[in-house]
């Protein structure tokens, strides 16, 4: 009897946070529709008058503008956003913004759109030719043993071809993006880009992680994938419906709404047009695409999958790191909760406490020597804390904690600076409001020390600077 009630609150639990995470992503599509709505009609109203203005503009004497400053701002090396898990970048789901307008803080702003939930190597290899430029390649040695084609996207020009060792780029990371920035540094330093042969990891200026995965997740178990092996998914699980969605939505490959949002696995060909009913069927029976393959990112999110991803990774001694980690618990009486209820995003709070209480199957051997479940408490509702600090397992990277952000004028490369940030894991992004004076604090911290404290050699003449 015990056995079956507890099968009934595990499918009510189920039932809960499915339906919070389509009501939440619902909401996300819904807003962008209505915002690029609002914004047609305003253009379409406003246009005519806009046009007056544009002429007007032009018939006057143009202003002189000094070539120090255009000069300056070119010479300034980007900063690259790079979203997390079901993220987005510029140009999908309209006019809204991951990173709630963050971009907007710096003339040299990045924000590319990769595989919302394509594996963390796939996704370093679209971010590197985003940036180049030219075709996707995933390298044909992965493409065969993954089932997908090789070649994916075309760049016909990128966004920021010059990069190379001169020309280095500082990037930011959400979440799962903060690791993917990590491998995309490692396969520069490998030299792993067919023609490419002049890569190196010193292309890499700086990176800073907000709520990064380092060192995976134990939400991963939680929303269905096995502790076992960190890679195989359980039959009834929050991941199974994920899995069912995605297949059909590639399958239908409803152009309009592709372009709108994009999974990112148009290169597994799961479309009608190629697979028809038969090679649906096989994708929703795990006998082929992503899911069968495993070349997805939530098993590059368990611990298991991080330990692999990291045993190869290196912290590089010319590049500057920064992170923030953040989590929404506190001990009560030596017992890890919550840290508050109207504080934590609603689609968040099961997770933040069923990660708090989170035990590992004593009959399975631990993911790693010196495994303790109390390490492993503190979270966001989508991380552990232990893991978005820095590179811990199975080597641990050297590490500095940072108290205070002012406390950090001088930073030396080689380095995990880190500091632990009171908030849950969307708590900067999407939602600018939620995070009220902090977002701000953040990202004006972040991109002053992008531009002040961490230029490779010289300091660049900033803009404001080259006219006084």
């Amino acid at each position: 009897m015990l056995r079956y009630w507890m099968l009934v609150v595990q499918l009510i639990e189920l039932f809960v946070s499915a339906l919070v995470h389509m009501l939440y992503g619902f909401y996300i599509f819904s807003s962008a529709v209505a915002g690029d709505l609002s914004q047609g009609l305003s253009d379409w109203y406003f246009k005519p008058n806009m046009d007056l203005v544009i002429k007007e503009l032009q018939q006057q004497e143009p202003t002189t503008t000094t070539n120090s400053t255009s000069t300056g701002l070119k010479d300034l090396p980007p900063i690259v956003l790079v979203h997390g898990i079901f993220g987005f970048g510029k140009g999908r789901l309209g006019g809204l913004s991951y990173f709630a307008g963050a971009e907007n803080k710096d003339e040299r702003v990045l924000v590319p759109d990769l595989g919302s939930l394509t594996s963390i190597y796939d996704r370093s290899r679209e971010l590197f030719y985003y940036l180049k430029g030219g075709q996707v390649d995933y390298g044909d040695e992965h493409s065969k043993a993954c089932g997908h084609s090789q070649f994916g996207r075309m760049y016909e020009r990128g966004n920021y071809p010059e990069w190379d060792e001169d020309h280095p780029i500082h990037f930011v990371g959400h979440s799962a993006g903060a690791q993917v920035v990590r491998v995309l540094q490692q396969m520069l330093a490998d030299k792993a880009f067919k023609g490419y042969e002049n890569t190196s990891e010193s292309w890499v200026l700086s990176i800073t992680s907000l709520s990064g995965a380092f060192n995976g997740t134990t939400r991963t178990y939680l929303d269905g994938m096995y502790p076992e092996d960190g890679k195989s998914l359980k039959s009834i699980c929050l991941l199974q419906i994920c899995r069912l969605g995605v297949i059909v939505y590639d399958w239908l490959d409803i152009p309009w709404l592709k372009a709108y949002y994009n999974f990112g696995f148009d290169h597994f060909n799961m479309s009608w047009k190629k697979k028809g009913i038969s090679g649906l069927v096989d994708c929703l029976l795990g006998s082929a695409g992503p899911f069968s393959s495993m070349d997805w990112i939530l098993p590059d999110l368990t611990i298991q999958g991080s330990l692999a991803l990291n045993s190869h990774l290196q912290t590089f001694p010319n590049t500057y790191y920064f992170s923030y980690a953040t989590k929404r618990t506190s001990k009560i009486m030596g017992i890890t909760m919550p840290s508050s209820i109207f504080g934590i995003h609603p689609m968040l709070f099961i997770r933040v406490l069923q990660m708090s209480q989170w035990r590992h199957p004593s009959e399975i051997s631990p993911p790693y020597k010196g495994y303790r479940d109390e390490d492993w408490q503190d979270n966001d509702g989508a991380l552990n804390t232990i893991s978005m600090t820095h590179p811990r397992f199975p080597i641990e990277h050297p590490s500095h904690f940072i108290q205070d952000d002012s406390t950090c004028e001088s930073l030396r490369p080689g380095i995990w600076y880190y500091k632990i940030v009171e908030g849950d894991h969307i708590l900067f992004i999407v939602n600018r409001e939620r995070a009220g004076v902090q977002f701000d604090l953040i990202y004006d911290n972040i991109f002053e020390r992008c531009r002040k404290h961490v230029f490779k050699r010289n300091p660049q003449m900033l803009p404001n600077e080259a006219q006084q």
